[in-house]
């Protein structure tokens, strides 16, 4: 079972700030309340290519569980192993941006919950089309933003039951829901909350978009700087 959505936006600023917004929009609550769900961020490769002058990053984020709790209470504890309260995900980012010919491709996907569901996000920015450029479009960002969820959980849990069928929760867990229906309830649920976060994420973009426009690039990496240093006093 696969369930994709797609959508698009437009943000009221130019390509280079927006690819900093982009890097920067998990790097306080202050600067971005929105992205409070995020641990930790850690880059883990960061390089341009010699020949096409790309910009390639590898991130690793700790997020506080996409995963709905309705999805946690629809399996039992030893599929999802345990209190919903504790679960983290780590999300695998990675980027390439291409300045001169001005676009960005990104994607994220989560490296555990992967027998429960997997979600792959991938955000395509890029400058105005050339039939849409004008003096109006010219302060403008656009980005296709595609999520793919799939859950192999339903077919996992069939193979389980042809194993174990005295194992009373599993049988009937099959029994009622069906292979197909536990991937379809799992992909459903969990893609209403991920295009409730989509619309968070934009948000958190915007805000970050707009202080740097009034703090200016400078003035935002020095509250940054502040910060990390109150921290870690």
């Amino acid at each position: 079972m696969v369930l994709t959505h797609t959508t698009g936006h437009t943000y009221s600023h130019p390509f280079p700030t927006v690819t900093l917004a982009y890097f920067l929009r998990y790097s306080s609550p202050q600067l971005n309340p929105f992205a409070a769900h995020v641990l930790s961020t850690d880059t883990i490769s960061n390089y341009v290519d010699p020949e096409t002058r790309r910009l390639h990053t590898t991130r690793i984020h700790l997020k506080k569980s996409r995963m709905p709790n309705a999805v946690y209470k629809l399996l039992p504890s030893g599929v999802t192993g345990g209190s919903s309260a504790e679960k983290a995900s780590y999300i695998l980012e990675t980027s390439v941006v291409d300045i001169k010919e001005g676009w960005m491709k990104t994607e994220s996907r989560n490296l555990n919950f992967t027998g429960v569901l997997s979600v792959v996000e991938k955000q395509h920015f890029s400058l105005p089309s050339e039939a849409d450029r004008g003096p109006a479009t010219r302060n403008e960002t656009d980005v296709v933003t595609s999520v793919v969820f799939r859950s192999r959980l339903g077919e996992k849990l069939r193979g389980k039951l042809g194993q174990a069928q005295e194992d009373g929760w599993l049988s009937g867990f099959i029994g009622g829901w069906g292979a197909k229906g536990v991937q379809r309830s799992i992909e459903t649920l969990a893609s209403s909350k991920t295009m409730d976060q989509l619309g968070k994420s934009r948000d958190g973009m915007r805000l970050v978009l707009e202080r740097i426009r009034n703090n200016g690039v400078i003035g935002v990496l020095e509250t940054l700087r502040r910060e990390r240093q109150v921290q870690a006093a």
